[in-house]
């Protein structure tokens, strides 16, 4: 055995892979390091390679996985934004969500947010698909159990007296910050790093540089020059590209609703539209990014259009884009339809002329998209009423013609039975569902 050994191939050297999720201190236990994102292996913003690095997993299943969650449901593209934007990288400690904040605006920052919106976007659509939801859930879970897993095979049970020992350990001594350091909230900062120095806040009145002089000799009051204004950032490039693009996503979104109004339900053609507008505003965030341009207008608009997205595709699928006034009159009870439809509009069924008769039983169904559902019963029938309105009031004949009550997920099921001394019509089993509206029922009177 010789006197020396070379540094870091004794007994006491500490083994450390800069490409693993853990690493063992000398005489330690096992400790985990934080998840970064990895600059030196990234394809994109270095998310899936830091979670392979901190999961000591291959980064290939993380993008393979997020690719299927993107494409099923945007949850991949969500939580890949997310990350992109409050995950610094592994030699850093500000996160892009930080620089936005702080004004110094790019490709990183503006990409990282428009994944994150299109995921959004992508996720609020799919909302009533269940089979996509649910396999996105499993997948997910099977992602973070794997990675739990992976991270967790190699560590050891810690050791209680040096675990002991580091709780025991005095606080590390930091350096006093040094004078007239950038803050990164209350000074602007530019993309190069520079501050002016001056203004505190991003709002408010502009700072003022004072200049001191000393006072003249003999008693004569020198009159102090107004000192130059210091010279404000200049920024990176022009910003016509925000009005661009809204109007590029507003034709977008006329063109593509004006071409399936005719032929498709007003939710179906709305979410069209807003599906083509919100594409648009996601190609001029990307092209904004890439060209150093902000795109705070853009993604705020963006927003607005994947709420109205989620909004349009949460309408009744039966809504449809014409207004029409439609009467059914059938004069006897063999006349009466199974079901009877109307996307939009005033719909009236009268069932006057179509009592049953005695001992007989009909029954039959009445849906309106939106709008108003007029029912009017025979006079001596009995009605075995069963109402659905998702948003709207229902009407009754006993009830006040003035008491309008409009509110969500009304649901009534009554039996109306005709006037006294009546003789006996039979019966209507009747159903009807209205989306957005009113259901009026009322009884002939002869």
């Amino acid at each position: 055995m010789t006197d020396e050994q070379p540094a870091g191939t004794g007994p006491q050297a500490a083994p450390r892979d800069p490409f693993t999720a853990t690493a063992q201190e000398p005489g330690g236990p096992m400790v985990v390091r934080a998840f970064r994102r990895d600059r030196r292996h990234k394809k994109l913003g270095g998310v899936c390679a830091g979670l392979g690095q901190h999961c000591d997993m291959d980064p290939v299943i993380f993008r393979i996985g997020l690719a299927l969650l993107s494409v099923t449901s945007g949850l991949g593209l969500v939580f890949y934004g997310f990350a992109w934007l409050f995950v610094p990288f592994e030699d850093e400690e500000e996160n892009e969500a930080r620089r936005l904040l702080s004004g110094r605006v790019d490709g990183q920052a503006l990409t990282a947010v428009l994944f994150a919106l299109v995921g959004c976007g992508v996720f609020l659509s799919l909302l009533n698909n269940g089979g996509a939801l649910t396999f996105a859930a499993v997948l997910a879970l099977l992602l973070a159990g794997a990675g739990y897993w992976s991270q967790q095979r190699g560590t050891t049970d810690p050791d209680p007296v040096a675990a002991q020992a580091v709780a025991d350990a005095p606080p590390e001594a930091k350096a006093p910050p040094v004078a007239g350091a950038p803050s990164w909230w209350r000074d602007p900062i530019v993309k190069d790093g520079t501050h002016d120095g001056i203004s505190g806040y991003f709002w408010g009145p502009e700072g003022v540089a004072v200049q001191y002089q000393p006072d003249p000799p003999h008693g004569r009051i020198r009159q102090r020059e107004p000192a130059a204004a210091a010279p404000r950032p200049k920024q990176r490039g022009p910003r016509w590209i925000g009005g661009s693009v809204f109007l590029g996503a507003l034709l977008a979104g006329g063109l593509g609703t004006g071409l399936t109004w005719e032929e498709q339900s007003l939710g179906t053609s709305l979410q069209t539209g807003l599906a083509l507008a919100l594409g648009v505003f996601g190609i001029g965030i990307a092209l904004s990014a890439f060209l150093g341009r902000t795109g705070v207008g853009s993604i705020v608009l963006a927003v607005i259009t994947a709420g109205l997205l989620a909004g349009a595709a949460a309408l009744p699928k039966d809504i449809s884009t014409t207004w029409a006034r439609t009467e059914w009159k059938p004069a006897t009870a063999g006349q009466i339809q199974s079901r009877y439809e109307l996307g939009t509009g005033v719909g009236t069924l009268d069932l006057t002329r179509a009592a049953p008769g005695k001992g007989r039983t009909v029954s039959t169904n009445a849906d309106v998209g939106a709008g108003q559902l007029k029912l009017i019963l025979p006079k001596d029938s009995t009605v075995n009423l069963d109402v659905e309105v998702g948003v709207g009031d229902i009407q009754l004949p006993d009830d006040p013609k003035k008491d309008v009550d409009i509110a969500p997920g009304k649901e009534k099921s009554v039996t109306l039975s005709p006037p006294a001394g009546s003789k006996d019509g039979g019966t209507i089993e009747l159903r009807v569902e209205v989306g957005i509206g009113q259901v009026e029922v009322t009884r002939a009177t002869s």
